[in-house]
């Protein structure tokens, strides 16, 4: 045998491991949510945008975009409906299918409240999860501001989409405006987007990125799979004591709307600069444990940003917690027909 065809053969093997991750952006919030992950440049995973308002989709930047209902709709949205939104995704569901086979991982965005994403991120993740796949939502619930409707919507989309996926991780905008609350009203949704790019790349770059530290696809299955509501918190800490600052941050952050004691289990995605050593993200691994159940399972991830030096990030998504929003569906929900 010539040298080296033992390593193409390897070589042909773990390109038959690769772990497929696919991202679905669903209505505008779902897409803007591609558009910075795009920007961000994720590491292994590929791109789908999808929404029934064909003047915002030719601004989305997806590698693949998809007009939802271009009977029902004709292109000019969903009208903050979300029935309208899901029977425009039933009408792709041909176009949809095939994009679904194979992959591994699925996570599906959107902003609650809305009438595309809420409408039809419950049968887009049905579909991933038929096809086989591991599915994480990752959404937002809607500000105050947008009112007791849109909150209504957002309640009773979220009841359904958790349904369909192993994971619903949920980023409630009004903790937002704690983090940042003099910031209008139009800054604080870019911030949303951001929130979410950064949960999506955090664990899929666990995977799929070369670090200190790396977790595989079983790893995040053992956390993430029937996970139900989850919560994240980020933090990020400088100096000697970067380590401890960045994960009470994370801890403490308003958008860990939970008592975590409950929680079942916990995926922790750690980054910092070439100084950053094992020992410190064992360290942060350590003080989660102590805070959360003790028979919780937890798995950390830890990778090397050569932009962050001197300075640690921490990613929490702490799963199979009691959440405020894991309302039953109201009344507006009565008599409608949605997944199955």
């Amino acid at each position: 045998m010539e040298p080296g065809a033992d390593d193409s053969e390897l070589e042909e093997i773990l390109q038959g491991m690769k772990v497929k991750i696919k991202v679905f952006g669903c209505g505008g919030g779902g897409s803007n949510t591609i558009n910075r992950l795009v920007e961000a440049g994720i590491v292994g995973a590929e791109m789908f945008a999808m929404n029934t308002d064909a003047k915002h989709l030719l601004t989305v930047h997806a590698p693949r975009k998809f007009l939802l209902g271009r009977r029902c709709t004709r292109g000019l949205g969903a009208g903050a409906i979300p029935q309208i939104g899901e029977e425009a995704a039933k009408e792709a569901e041909d176009d949809l299918k095939p994009v679904m086979n194979g992959t591994d991982i699925a996570f599906i965005t959107c902003g609650m409240g809305g009438g595309t994403g809420t409408g039809s991120a419950p049968f887009i993740a049905k579909l991933a999860r038929d096809a086989g796949a591991l599915v994480i939502g990752v959404v937002t619930m809607p500000f105050k501001a947008e009112g007791a409707m849109r909150m209504q919507n957002a309640a009773d989309g979220l009841d359904r989409l958790t349904k369909q996926c192993d994971t619903v991780i949920v980023v409630p905008n009004d903790k937002l405006l704690q983090l940042v609350p003099r910031l209008p009203l139009d800054a604080a949704f870019k911030v949303a987007d951001e929130v979410l790019m950064r949960a999506i790349k955090g664990i899929a770059e666990i995977i799929t990125r070369p670090g200190l530290v790396n977790l595989d696809f079983s790893d995040l299955k053992t956390i993430l799979k029937g996970g139900g509501v989850a919560m994240i918190g980020m933090g990020e800490g400088e100096g000697d004591t970067k380590a401890n600052d960045a994960v009470m941050e994370a801890l403490n952050s308003p958008l860990l709307d939970v008592d975590v004691a409950g929680a079942t289990g916990a995926l922790i995605s750690v980054s910092g600069g070439s100084d950053m050593t094992v020992t410190e993200a064992e360290k942060i691994a350590e003080i989660v444990g102590a805070r959360i159940n003790p028979m919780a399972r937890i798995i950390w991830g830890c990778s090397v940003d050569p932009a962050l030096e001197h300075t640690m990030r921490v990613m929490l998504v702490v799963t199979g917690v009691k959440s405020k929003f894991q309302w039953s569906p109201g009344p507006a929900a009565k008599g409608l027909e949605f997944v199955r």
